[in-house]
């Protein structure tokens, strides 16, 4: 008895010890934000003059008058919404193609599946700059270059490879048996996957939604070549102009970096537990 008394003290100790690491790690890292944040409601007069944390000081001094400058006159409110506009089809599309693509790769033998496969992989390690200029190319071709569906279909063709590659990993550990009683009821492959495979894989799609979101939310390479377009630049291009802009100081860039960074830290917090089951789903066959 004393033994094992020894034992769960050192067990909890232990596991206090552990907590009060993870804590300390997650407040430093929260630190920049909480920084960024505290910073965007400053009046321009007191950022060049002092440190965040003296705010709290003088906490009646906080304003929105950053934000509602940032939202108007600087046309961050119509880079938030051609984000909206970008990122959530370009989600979407991706998604749904990569879905239905890795499902008969998952559950069909045909010949070539396996090349087709490690083809799909070996995409992914080309690098996106290297055919950024045959993609604007097409593009232009097809008279998409500088609209909503040209980004739409660059960042599909872009995100595909990850998401087949991801889904079909997934599909592999569905229980086969289930798609084989489907098919003794009469069920066709369209009604398998829609009644089966996609309600057993809401975590799997949660976490690719999470990953191409925040992708192609936080995209400035593709977002500047393929729409070449003022009016219709997401944040991340309305912020790297904003660095090189005469007029864009602390007062600008904090609350317009904030802006751009609450929808995706919102979505995440949202869809975590999803997330988590996502990403541990198949690493232990059941």
């Amino acid at each position: 008895m004393p033994e094992k008394s020894t034992t769960n003290v050192r067990l909890k100790g232990n596991n206090v010890l552990v907590h009060a690491v993870l804590i300390l790690i997650v407040v430093l890292w929260l630190i920049p934000t909480f920084m960024l944040f505290i910073s965007s409601i400053r009046p321009s007069s007191e950022m060049l003059t002092s440190g965040w944390w003296t705010a709290f000081l003088n906490p009646e001094r906080f304003t929105l008058e950053n934000y509602k400058l940032v939202l108007t006159s600087k046309g961050m409110g119509a880079g938030f919404l051609n984000s909206l506009l970008i990122a959530v089809p370009a989600t979407i599309f991706p998604i749904m193609i990569g879905a239905l693509a890795a499902y008969p790769i998952s559950f069909y033998k045909f010949p070539g599946r396996k090349v087709l496969f490690i083809s799909i992989i070996a995409m992914q390690i080309i690098p996106l700059q290297t055919v950024l200029i045959p993609v604007l190319l097409t593009l232009k071709g097809m008279r998409l270059n500088g609209t909503f569906p040209g980004i739409w279909l660059a960042h599909t063709a872009f995100g595909l490879p990850l998401c087949i590659f991801l889904f079909r990993n997934f599909f592999a550990q569905l229980p086969y048996s289930l798609i084989e009683a489907a098919k003794i009821d009469g069920a066709n492959s369209f009604q398998i996957f829609i009644r089966l495979v996609v309600p057993m894989s809401r975590a799997a799609f949660a976490s690719m939604g999470i990953f191409q979101f925040l992708w192609v939310w936080n995209d400035l390479l593709v977002a500047l070549v393929v729409l070449g377009n003022p009016a219709l630049n997401p944040l991340t291009v309305r912020l790297a102009s904003m660095l090189g802009s005469l007029d864009a100081g602390w007062d600008i860039m904090t609350p317009a970096a904030f802006t751009s960074m609450l929808l995706p830290l919102l979505i995440f917090l949202c869809f975590q537990k999803h997330f988590v089951k996502g990403i541990l789903a198949g690493a232990v066959k059941g």
